[in-house]
């Protein structure tokens, strides 16, 4: 008991908070050296095609003027990104003492080339082209994320449908570059679900070298939404509600893959697999479907007759997800911390989401304020950076030093909620 209250004492007033959800990457142009000379050529006839296909995309799927209004007065610290010394000022005033790097996409124009950013949509990608854009933002990711490994946790692109040799290859080599989590396709168009034995080399691979999947959300069939040509011509007039129907369905198709890896016993397999869903929804998305699930495992009077479907798995949905499944709760709003007993308070890591515009920068010292007052200051913490100090296995010690000098106060647990 003396020994327990001596470590409460010496707890640290400043809370390490690890963003589970930052976006990076270069000017699509830029990655021109990351990527093999024999693509060159190829590279200079696409990327002005692909800058003129997110150009469109932005103005229909984003709101441009507002978005240009927020851009404008915070245009150099934008450029963190991809630009290191802007990075490092950005987490210090946001109190980060470490983040999760995922690709971006339509943001700040700084998507990998070929199709290999955030979305890694199969959709009209050739597959040849599309590993190759991958592999260029990891070795950029990789050079990015050697400035401080134990503060950058980056997220490597890897389009696992095409070659599933070629995605274990790439695994090892991300390993021994640094990079030990990595991102796959969300969407999987007319490819093999996850739920096929053919990716199991892929599983076993991640889980022997500790390396952890992410899904991300964004991905969703727009042409189903926006129209067959979308983003070449505009038809929202043919198409109401188009962006209404798209909020609403994101998060499914971001769950989805885990209901086919879940059933299809991966994770019986394979129990050591990491997965982390980010910016998913989580209490009004997650709790619903795995409810879902459980029920059809559980509830067997009502499924007997469409035969055996659960053999195969020694424990239920939910339990794999509890053992298997973590939560990148992005920007999650007050109500979800609210409600964290739900999903279990040690599933949800805080995000930022930079540099998006809908994420807590740069007003994120107001945000902590805002949604953390009242809390305990045991969850808090928790939420803030010690469960993805736990999940990713991160040097706590070594954050605790960053956060003694950017940190944000406990005292915010102890606020009204009114930032200072």
């Amino acid at each position: 008991a003396i020994i327990i209250s001596r470590e409460i004492k010496v707890m640290s007033d400043r809370l390490i908070v690890v963003s589970s959800d930052c976006h990076a990457g270069l000017h699509i142009a830029d990655y021109k050296p990351y990527v093999e000379s024999k693509y060159h050529d190829i590279m200079d006839v696409a990327v002005p095609v692909q800058i003129e296909m997110t150009d469109k995309a932005e103005q229909s799927f984003l709101i441009k003027e507002i978005n240009d209004a927020w851009r404008a007065p915070i245009k150099q610290q934008l450029t963190g990104a991809w630009n290191y010394k802007e990075r490092v000022a950005m987490l210090a005033h946001d109190g980060i003492a470490a983040e999760v790097i995922f690709p971006d996409g339509i943001t700040e124009m700084n998507t990998p080339p070929f199709g290999a950013g955030l979305g890694l949509s199969p959709r009209d990608a050739v597959p040849e082209l599309q590993w190759a854009g991958a592999m260029a933002h990891n070795r950029w990711l990789a050079e990015f994320c050697a400035n401080d490994p134990a503060r950058h946790i980056g997220v490597a692109s890897i389009p696992l449908l095409w070659d599933v040799q070629q995605a274990v290859e790439a695994v090892r080599w991300c390993v021994d570059n640094g990079l030990k989590a990595v991102m796959i396709p969300t969407l999987w168009g007319d490819n093999d679900p996850y739920h096929h034995v053919k990716y199991d080399p892929f599983w076993e691979v991640c889980q022997d070298l500790g390396v952890i999947i992410h899904f991300h959300s964004g991905p969703a069939p727009q042409p189903e939404y926006f129209g067959k040509e979308w983003p070449n011509e505009d038809r929202s007039d043919q198409f109401p509600g188009a962006m209404g129907v798209y909020v609403s369905e994101v998060m499914w198709w971001l769950v989805r893959p885990l209901t086919f890896m879940i059933w299809g016993g991966v994770f019986e397999r394979f129990p050591r697999l990491k997965v982390v869903l980010t910016e998913g929804g989580t209490v009004f998305m997650l709790p619903p479907w795995l409810r879902l699930m459980d029920h059809n495992y559980f509830d067997v009077q009502f499924s007997a007759k469409l035969g055996d479907f659960r053999s195969h798995l020694s424990m239920s949905p939910g339990e794999y997800f509890k053992r298997n499944i973590a939560v990148g709760a992005s920007c999650v709003p007050r109500a979800d911390i609210d409600l964290r007993s739900v999903l279990g308070v040690d599933k949800l890591m805080w995000g930022s989401d930079y540099p998006h515009p809908e994420g807590t920068w740069p007003n994120t010292q107001h945000y902590y304020l805002e949604t953390f007052a009242g809390v305990p200051e045991a969850d808090g913490r928790k939420i803030l950076g010690e469960n993805a100090i736990a999940w990713y296995g991160l040097d706590q010690t070594y954050l605790q030093s960053v956060a003694d000098k950017i940190g944000p106060s406990s005292s915010i647990f102890n606020a009204t909620g009114k930032a200072a």
